[in-house]
C-alpha cells in the first residue's frame, strides 16, 4: 500500500464533517484534524497497529479517527457511539469518502466490554474527559477498550489525570506509555463558552494489553 504522508492525511481529514449540534451531556467535541492525523500516523508508522488490522473507535462521533484509520489501510474499522445524530453524519462522511472498510454500531459503550472481549487488534479513542456530568466516564471507556483489544489501546486523556490513569494501569497490569503531550484546541461549542477556543493539555497514550488479560484475568473495578 502506498505510504500516506502526515500532511496528506491531515488535509484529507479537513473534509470530514463534524457535529452540527453537539450535545453537552455527551461531551461532544470534534477531534481536530491535526491531532487525529498525528495520532493515526504514529499508530500506523511507529507501531504498525492499523494497516490490515481490525480497529475499534470508541465514542467515534462523526468518524474522524475511523475514517483516518480506513485511509491508512485498516482491514476493518468499526465505530461505536450512542448518538444517532453523530452516526448519521459519520455515515454521510463514509459515503463522501467512498470507504468500504468501515462499519458503525449505535450502542452504549458501557455495555460493550462483556459482549465483545478481545474482538479487535487495536482500539483507538478520544473519550469523554470525565468532567461535569460525566465524572469517571474516561475510565469506563478505558476499561472497556482494554477488554476489547487484543494488542493495544490508543487514547487521549487530560494530562492532569496522568497519575490517576497510571495507578489504574498498574492495577490492571497494563503497560502505559505516554507517546506525546499535545495541546488540544477545544473550540467554543456551547453557549456558556466565553472564548473562541481553549487549549487543554492532553496526553496521547498507548496501553499494551497484558497477556494475563487474555488468559481470563478480570480487570478490577474502577
Amino acid at each position: 500500500m502506498k505510504k500516506t504522508k502526515l500532511k496528506e492525511l491531515e488535509s484529507c481529514l479537513q473534509d470530514v464533517d463534524v457535529f452540527e449540534r453537539p450535545k453537552l451531556l455527551l461531551e461532544q467535541y470534534p477531534t481536530r484534524p491535526h491531532i487525529a492525523a498525528c495520532m493515526l500516523y504514529t499508530i500506523h508508522n511507529t507501531f504498525d497497529d492499523i494497516e490490515n488490522k481490525t480497529v475499534a473507535d470508541l465514542g467515534c462521533g462523526c468518524g474522524m479517527l475511523s475514517i483516518g484509520s480506513a485511509m491508512l489501510g485498516a482491514g476493518l474499522c468499526v465505530g461505536f457511539d450512542i448518538d444517532a445524530d453523530a452516526l448519521e453524519i459519520f455515515n454521510r462522511n463514509v459515503e463522501e469518502f467512498e470507504l468500504a472498510n468501515i462499519n458503525m454500531v449505535q450502542c452504549d459503550i458501557c455495555s460493550l466490554s462483556e459482549t465483545m472481549p478481545e474482538t479487535f487488534d487495536t482500539v483507538i479513542m478520544n473519550p469523554p474527559f470525565g468532567t461535569k456530568h460525566n465524572k469517571g466516564m474516561d475510565m469506563i471507556f478505558l476499561k472497556t477498550a482494554l477488554r476489547m483489544a487484543r494488542t493495544a489501546v490508543y487514547s487521549l486523556h487530560k494530562t492532569s489525570t496522568r497519575q490517576h490513569i497510571q495507578k489504574k494501569a498498574d492495577e490492571w497490569k497494563v503497560k502505559m506509555e505516554v507517546i506525546a503531550e499535545l495541546k488540544y484546541d477545544l473550540p467554543a461549542s456551547y453557549k456558556f463558552h466565553k472564548k473562541k477556543s481553549v487549549d487543554i493539555e492532553v496526553d496521547f497514550i498507548r496501553f499494551s494489553v497484558d497477556k494475563l488479560l487474555n488468559q481470563g484475568m478480570a480487570l478490577k473495578p474502577i
